[in-house]
Parts: structure tokens; C-alpha cells; sequence
């Protein structure tokens, strides 16, 4: 890996284009380098976490909303929706957006964390449905997603958003539109301004993960993939980009992050460099924000060891300055104790998530979110009773570069009214590559097999696990073979009428007459 000094530059400077950071992205997503097997391995991987966070999420309202405003967008040989089988085809942005919702909602796929956040199995969505669309081959699919994963993680290793209240997508727009620009083997003059027009409509605040959590929290990530999609099809046409988009004196970094006083110090690979990004990221096993992963585990075997909730005094968690500040009680946020929350809002309260986690000794999609568990007296009593401090020693291992040493975790104290004290700590959860059980090929389909049960007829899963694990022998114009075929009675429209069925309306349906023959 090279780093590369990234600061703001006076207009007077006339930074060359060789010394900005989206020129130099630029490059390393036009490196011809071949993908590593190992590399190539974990993508399928992904692609199998994505489909089952997704198949999992298609009845949910934002998806179902998602889905409603695609399906206005039909094309003839275009990208396929979850759920709507290989036949069923709309534009390349709207499939990007609304499959991009699906992965998202459940809020259940991969993650990395650095200086930022970030969920990099985001970039799949966007990045498959232009490969379906151009026609693409499963190498060529692979090599753009390793690139999305790179420029993401890169992103996040270096540059902090959040300290800002700058949502982490603002990563995530331009590692698509440099994914699509390798998926596409597209020049680097292209990708480049594909990249700066990617990055400056996807700045956002982060008050989408703050408060009352709402829906936009899985649609945020959907919209920097269309963004990114309609970023490099105006760079193919010859449109360009505010630059340099990084550096300029009223740029991003100038104006949203560090300021102009900022130093950072971004890694990207070496031309000739094969791109191992994704082998650094992790998935969930549990549905819950990924700093919860471990705690999760701990509060299991924890659990055990209490036969009264109602003798429990004070619950400690130490933790790190991220865990303590964005899902614990230094949010100083009073929803994340608050039993009519949203699930969007529960899933991002750690007091809540280890309140149910001891209790029940097991996590589910569904039911530890459900009202009635949220509400339930003797767990609300619990919960209240929970708080997080940030230590130096688990900030310092969130933090730290040795891939052996980095640690999500943290300690749990439970002190009981008798005066006893319960306490463990974990620093990596068990499905971690370091955990005690790491997750490998047969887990990814153990968690889409168990996600798609009753909601995917068993000889779909079936094919589609045949198919996606052939993923770098599909040829051109296979890809939309991936797609997941749920039979349409399954499948929950949202009924109302918005501006893209407008005056099309079939009486009774919400949908756009086209849309409600593919919906039949």
C-alpha cells in the first residue's frame, strides 16, 4: 500500500490532477490487476450475505416503497429487482436503489470500521445492476465489486466523517463509481470525474442515524449507489466534475471535515497491486449494529449466570469512544431508551440490544425488535438500568492497525443488589475471523438458508446457490441469473399512489398499470 498525503489547497495552487486523491482512485480502479482467489472467494461470500439479508427484507415498507418507484422504470434488458426473478428488468439506477434498500434495511450484512464506519457490502447493489444492464461477465462483476470494497475501505481507514456529523456514505459514492468504473474498464479520465460528481451528491448529515432513526437509514446508502450510477453515465457522455473535489479551498474537506488545516493520510494500493480490501471487512451474525456483534455473545454466557432480573442493581459496559458515543448513553440520545422506538432506533441502542441479549441468550431479525418484546416490563426495568463509559483501552483497540489487536468489543459489569458482581469481556464476536467461530463459505449459506425459510421456495435456494457459487464462470449477459425468484403472491406491494404511478393507477392497487402485470 502507498499512502498519499491528501490536504486543502488554495485555488491559487492549481493542484495538478495527478496529485488529487479522485485521480489517484482513478488509477487504482483502472489498474488492470487480476483479483486474488482468495479475494474472489470472499465476494461470493458477500453476494450470498447480501441476497439473504435481502430476501429477508422484501416485505418490509421501505423496500416494498422502493421497489414501487423501480418497477415505474421498466427497460428491456436492464438490471433485475430482489425478489422479481431473472424476466423482470428496470434502469440500472432505480435496480441499484431499490435493491440497494433491500440489503440495507435489516441493517444485517458486512461491515468495516476505522476512522469511519462503513457497510462496503453496499457497493454490490449498484455495481451489479450496471454489470447487468452492460451486459457484463462474472469476472468482470468481481473485479469491479473487489475495487468498490477497496476504495471504501481505504476511504474509511483514513478519513473521518462522523467526527463531522457527515453521513459514511459520502465514502460510498464514489467507491461505486470507481467499482463501475473497473466493472466497465473504463479510462481513467472517466472514472475520475465520475468520482468527484459521486462524492458531491452524496454528502449528507448524519442526523439520518440520529433521534427517531427513520427509514432513510436504509435508504441512504441505496441513494450513493444511484448517485454513483448516474455520476459515471454523465462522465461517459463527456460531462465533468467540481475539482479538485477533495482538496479545493471550498471542497469537502475544506468546508465538512478537518478543514483547512487537515492532514490525512490515505491508503491505496500500489499499481500492479492486487486489491485484498474485502479480507478485512467482517460480517454480522447477528442482526444488530456490528459494535454490538461481541457484546451480543458476551451478554449469552453472561445471561446464564442470573436467575432475577429484578436483582440486578447497575449494569456497566465499557466500551469504545464510537460504541459509548453513536449507540450507547454518550449519544445522549433519550429514544435509545424508549420502548415505543423505532427498530431502527432500538437496533442502534447497545442498552437495549444487551437488555434482550441477556434475557433471551439468543438474537432473531424479528422478534427482538417486536413491540411486545421491546415493551416488556421486566425488560424496560433492565434496560434502564444499563450505561456505557468510554475506555482508553477498547478506544485504543478500536483503533488499532494490527489486524490482530483490533477489538469491537468491550467489558460487561453487573453488579447485583446483594453486593455480588458478574463481569466478563469480549473483544472480537465469534463470528469474527480472530472469533472462536469464524465464519466461513457454509455459514454465509447457513445465514441465507435460515433467512430465505418460508419465504423462498427450497428449489430457488437451491439454484441460486448453485449459481451464485459459479459466479466467475457466468459469462456475459448471464449475471441475471443471480436474481431470486419469489413467487408474486409473496410478494407485499405498497398500494399507495405517489408522483412515478401517478395517473396510472390500477383501482385498488397503487401500481402503474405495467408495473401491476409484472407485479401479477
Amino acid at each position: 500500500m502507498q499512502y498519499h498525503d491528501v490536504r486543502v489547497h488554495p485555488e491559487s495552487d492549481r493542484l495538478p490532477r495527478a496529485e488529487q486523491l479522485a485521480w489517484k482512485i482513478a488509477q487504482v480502479a483502472t489498474d488492470p490487476v487480476g483479483v486474488e482467489d482468495s479475494v474472489a472467494d470472499m465476494i461470493v461470500n458477500r453476494m450470498i450475505d447480501n441476497a439473504a439479508v435481502a430476501v429477508a427484507s422484501v416485505n418490509r415498507h421501505p423496500v416494498m416503497s422502493a421497489r414501487a418507484e423501480a418497477l415505474a422504470h421498466v427497460r428491456p434488458g436492464g438490471a433485475t429487482l430482489f425478489g422479481m426473478g431473472p424476466d423482470v428488468r428496470v434502469h440500472a439506477e432505480w435496480a441499484a436503489w431499490a435493491n440497494g434498500t433491500c440489503v440495507r434495511e435489516l441493517d444485517y450484512h458486512d461491515t468495516f470500521l476505522a476512522a469511519e464506519y462503513s457497510h462496503p457490502g453496499d457497493n454490490i447493489p449498484g455495481i451489479l445492476a450496471v454489470a447487468q444492464q452492460c451486459q457484463r461477465s462474472g469476472a468482470d462483476l468481481i473485479r469491479g465489486i473487489a475495487t468498490g470494497y477497496e476504495i471504501q475501505i481505504d476511504l474509511a481507514r483514513a478519513i473521518c466523517l462522523h467526527q463531522h456529523k457527515i453521513d459514511h456514505v459520502a465514502h460510498l459514492g464514489p467507491s461505486v463509481a470507481a467499482g463501475i468504473g473497473t466493472l466497465l474498464r473504463l479510462p481513467p479520465t472517466i472514472v475520475y470525474q465520475a468520482i468527484g460528481q459521486a462524492l458531491h451528491v452524496t454528502t449528507a448529515t448524519r442526523q439520518s442515524r440520529k433521534g427517531e432513526i427513520s427509514s432513510w437509514k436504509a435508504y441512504a446508502p441505496a441513494h450513493a449507489g444511484k448517485m454513483a450510477v448516474e455520476a459515471v453515465d454523465r462522465a461517459m457522455m463527456g460531462e465533468t466534475s467540481p475539482t479538485p473535489i477533495y482538496e479545493g479551498e471550498d471542497g469537502v474537506i475544506a468546508w465538512m471535515l478537518d478543514g483547512k488545516a487537515a492532514l490525512y493520510h490515505v491508503p491505496l494500493p500500489e499499481a500492479g497491486e492486487p486489491k485484498r480490501a474485502i479480507l478485512s471487512s467482517f460480517t454480522k451474525e447477528h442482526s444488530a449494529e456490528y459494535q454490538s456483534q461481541a457484546l451480543i455473545d458476551l451478554a449469552f454466557r453472561m445471561g446464564k449466570r442470573v436467575s432475577n432480573w429484578d436483582d440486578v442493581e447497575d449494569v456497566l459496559i465499557e466500551t469504545s469512544h464510537h460504541t459509548h458515543y453513536v449507540i450507547g448513553t454518550g449519544s445522549n440520545d433519550p429514544q435509545k431508551f424508549d420502548p415505543n422506538a423505532s427498530r431502527e432506533t432500538l437496533d442502534h441502542s447497545i442498552m437495549y440490544i444487551v437488555a434482550v441479549a441477556l434475557q433471551d441468550g439468543a438474537w432473531h431479525q424479528v422478534k427482538s425488535y417486536a413491540p411486545e418484546r421491546a415493551r416488556r416490563p421486566d425488560t424496560v426495568r433492565l434496560w434502564r438500568k444499563i450505561h456505557t463509559i468510554e475506555t482508553p483501552e477498547w478506544t485504543a483497540r478500536y483503533h488499532e492497525t494490527d489486524p490482530n489487536r483490533k477489538a469491537f468489543g468491550g467489558r460487561i459489569i453487573i453488579r447485583m443488589k446483594d453486593g455480588s458482581v458478574i463481569e466478563d469481556e469480549l473483544a472480537v464476536a465469534n463470528a469474527h475471523t480472530l472469533g472462536a467461530t469464524p465464519w466461513k463459505r457454509a455459514d454465509y449459506i447457513g445465514k441465507f438458508r435460515m433467512l430465505a425459510e418460508g419465504v423462498v421456495p427450497a428449489a430457488e435456494v437451491e439454484r441460486f446457490l448453485q449459481v451464485v457459487q459459479s459466479l466467475p464462470d457466468l459469462k456475459a449477459g448471464e449475471l441475471h441469473r443471480l436474481e431470486i425468484l419469489i413467487p408474486r403472491q409473496d410478494l407485499q406491494q405498497n398500494t399507495a399512489e405517489g408522483i412515478f404511478n401517478f395517473g396510472t393507477v390500477q383501482a385498488g392497487t397503487g401500481l402503474g398499470r405495467q408495473s401491476a402485470e409484472l407485479m401479477s
